[in-house]
């Protein structure tokens, strides 16, 4: 079932077909200020029992959604998760083994440009679980300690991702090249610093813990410091990598944009405030799910069965230096 907030907002809002075979695509196009004002308000659409294509699962049928609301989809760039093209610019949801949960986070946020807009397509429902659960950011915000807010306000978060050889995601595919000149030059004109010891790669960003929604003006809490520290990892992966690298070189992890240690209690009670927050629905044959990337964030549950979830990404945003935090360099 679909939690309603009590504040009126509903995430996600409902919207259901009202025939049989009703095209998706038709009624974005006739209806889309009426649905982007409602996206901007509630975080987030679900349209149910619409005809998205010629048949169910049709990526095709997807695309002309994404083109009706949006516009083109935009490529998968400066990957976190692993991810396959299935046409296009419409990818495989994250290919995590299915027992696993995905952490709740918006899509991007460690970046300094991510998408406006974010679409699901289900077409496969899994059996049991594997709901796709949202939380809506303004109230993640609002149940952050103000002491907690204050110190990453002051001192900004920063991700640190090390690339090893031999496990872990590999550099070649989060750039999309075999270059390091290239890497050097993304890292560059992305606010990335960069160094290579020994065939590794390191790179550190710095960024804003808050952030100013681009059509509503509402302050949104939009970050990956929870997603990316290594508490929020399951015990075991937390313990064989640490039984391989040291803390510092894990594959991800996030700090004080000084370079300082986010203690292990400040990001519990991050946790609990996305969860507290959270809400979900189990997915249908044929779902459409569309998502404010900086009003919702989203997540995996873990799953049973041949869940088959398309993804795609619209409507860049970056508002430019500003996402770093002054001084704040590491």
């Amino acid at each position: 079932m679909v939690a309603s907030l009590p504040d009126e907002r509903a995430l996600p809002h409902v919207m259901e077909a009202g025939a049989e075979g009703e095209p998706l695509a038709e009624l974005v196009a006739a209806r889309r200020p009426e649905l982007r004002r409602r996206l901007h308000r509630d975080g987030a659409l679900l349209f149910r029992g619409f005809a998205v294509g010629a048949g169910g699962g049709d990526v095709g049928g997807f695309n002309e959604v994404v083109c009706a609301l949006s516009g083109e989809p935009l490529a998968y760039s400066e990957r976190s998760s692993p991810r396959s093209v299935i046409e296009d610019r419409v990818y495989t949801s994250t290919d995590y083994p299915p027992d696993q949960e995905i952490f709740l986070h918006n899509e991007n946020s460690y970046q300094d440009s991510w998408p406006r807009t974010l679409y699901f397509f289900c077409r496969r429902p899994p059996e049991t679980l594997g709901a796709t659960p949202l939380a809506d950011v303004r109230r993640v915000l609002a149940a952050v300690d103000p002491q907690v807010r204050e110190e990453l306000d002051r001192r900004g978060w920063s991700v640190v991702r090390n690339f090893h050889d031999g496990f872990g995601v590999d550099w070649r595919y989060v750039f999309g090249t075999e270059d390091r000149a290239e890497v050097e030059r993304h890292c560059r004109n992305h606010g990335l610093t960069c160094e290579w010891s020994e065939g590794r790669l390191r790179t550190t960003a710095v960024r804003r813990a808050v952030h100013t929604h681009h059509e509503t003006g509402e302050s949104v809490w939009f970050n990956h410091i929870t997603f990316f520290h290594h508490t929020t990892l399951p015990a075991d992966v937390r313990e064989g990598l640490l039984a391989l690298v040291d803390e510092e070189d894990l594959p991800a992890n996030t700090y004080y944009g000084d370079g300082g240690r986010i203690d292990d209690d400040v990001v519990a009670h991050l946790r609990e405030c996305y969860r507290a927050a959270s809400v979900r629905f189990d997915w249908c044959q044929d779902d459409v799910l569309v998502v404010d990337n900086m009003l919702a964030a989203h997540g995996r549950e873990p799953f049973t069965g041949p869940r088959q979830i398309a993804v795609a990404m619209a409507e860049a945003h970056r508002p430019g230096v500003s996402a770093a935090v002054k001084g704040a360099a590491r």
